[in-house]
């Protein structure tokens, strides 16, 4: 693991509302999360994970705190960056429950698609979304449309679309909900291995029992307030 900076953020609290009805959502929340690093973010239903990850992800502001990401400071007690559609899409990678492939375009296309949004060149964008498919092993389905992969295949897709800007941080949002043990334990092997390769920090959100012996740390939220606690860390291979 790298002693970098992925993600960091220090006393993170979102309020919402005001006066005799509003909710601390989050409370001084801190957290960090190094290059090459799979961490666990857990807790019970309405404890804050839904709006800790929005915070990450820039989708909501935060009401106070600090996040650093790649080195960079992105948010103290405001926003430091002034286009946040560009920071989602060029720094940040989101894997979610579903694929989210788009129907109509290629598995190539679907993963090239982030790069050439941010003006990368077309070549230049499908040749990463090719190694990346090689990465992950479906290589031989670039030419396939979404409706033509197994669920497992449509997962690694949507892995490799997450990585193709080679963000800092990956985001992934409860990854291995719907799948069995041995499809989950499968998606945590591939991402350790992503995370290890392209020195990305991966921030788990789940419930999903089966995959929390394999964090080697993690943070228990509770109640808008966040804990780290030392993982089993139990092997993948």
């Amino acid at each position: 693991m790298s002693t970098g900076v992925g993600i960091h953020i220090e006393g993170l609290s979102k309020r919402y509302g005001e006066g005799d009805t509003a909710v601390d959502a989050l409370k001084e929340v801190n957290m960090s999360v190094a290059p090459g690093e799979v961490v666990g973010l857990i807790g019970p239903s309405g404890s804050g994970k839904t709006t800790l990850l929005k915070c990450l992800g820039a989708v909501i502001e935060p009401t106070r705190g600090r996040m650093t990401l790649g080195g960079e400071v992105i948010y103290d007690n405001g926003w430091k960056i002034s286009d946040l559609r560009e920071l989602r899409r060029d720094r940040i990678g989101f894997i979610f429950q579903a694929p989210y492939l788009i129907p109509f375009l290629d598995v190539t296309d679907n993963v090239a698609l982030l790069p050439m949004l941010a003006r990368r060149p077309n070549g230049e964008a499908r040749a990463r979304a090719l190694e990346l498919l090689q990465a992950l092993d479906v290589a031989h389905r670039a030419k396939a449309q979404p409706s033509e992969l197994s669920g497992g295949e449509q997962q690694r897709v949507s892995i490799a679309r997450a990585l193709a800007n080679k963000p800092p941080v990956i985001l992934a949002d409860e990854p291995t909900a719907p799948l069995d043990s041995e499809r989950a334990l499968a998606v945590m092997r591939i991402l350790n291995q992503m995370a290890t390769q392209y020195q990305t920090a991966i921030i788990v959100v789940t419930h999903d029992e089966k995959i929390i012996p394999t964090f080697m740390r993690f943070y228990h939220i509770r109640d808008g307030r966040t804990v780290e606690e030392a993982g089993e860390g139990r092997a993948l291979e």
